[in-house]
């Protein structure tokens, strides 16, 4: 009697465990899609996309509208859940472009090649991180624009941690005008 008792009680605990995995499956984006920083729809932004699955947030992942804003997410020390999984574009499948980088093509941040240092901005108007499932497609990516292939630990933190300077390019003046204008106009 005793021995049922505890293999009741061992499947009842593998039972638990079983209800303790979470899903980390990759959720397709859609227009629900907010950027976890930005705060604004992710399909607003030209480029690739990022969500992360967090522990305890089943089906609930966090958005980001720069895959250069989740390698920074993860590097962040403020984090409150564990990260479970982070799903990227991939920026190599069949009809991928940086204005429609896809909606389920998602692989796994550390299955990824990333191009770090190119000159294509990302639509935040940030550098960008760009993801690749082939290796082979990274490098030609890299042919065109520049930048090197890394995996996601060898990202360097100044890539993704530090502040952008803009270097006072016809569209830094152009915005510094505009928020002159602004200025002007406000206080009539």
């Amino acid at each position: 009697m005793i021995r049922l008792l505890c293999i009741l009680a061992l499947l009842t605990l593998s039972a638990c465990k079983e209800e303790l995995t979470q899903d980390t499956s990759p959720l397709p984006l859609t227009v629900e899609a907010v950027g976890h920083f930005c705060q604004m729809n992710v399909f607003e932004h030209d480029g690739p996309k990022a969500q992360a699955h967090l522990g305890g947030l089943p089906q609930m992942p966090l958005f980001f509208s720069q895959v250069r804003d989740v390698v920074a997410y993860i590097r962040l020390p403020e984090q409150s859940h564990e990260v479970l999984a982070i799903w990227v574009n991939d920026m190599g499948a069949q009809g991928a472009t940086w204005t429609d980088p896809g909606t389920t093509n998602w692989i796994t941040a550390e299955a990824a090649h990333f191009v770090v240092g190119s000159r294509i901005m990302g639509g935040m108007g940030t550098p960008e991180i760009v993801p690749f499932a082939d290796v082979t497609k990274a490098n030609a990516f890299v042919a065109k624009n520049g930048g090197q292939v890394m995996r996601l630990t060898e990202i360097p933190d100044a890539a993704v941690l530090a502040p952008v300077i803009f270097d006072g390019d016809s569209n830094d003046a152009d915005f510094e005008e505009r928020l002159r204008k602004l200025a002007r106009t406000s206080g009539d």
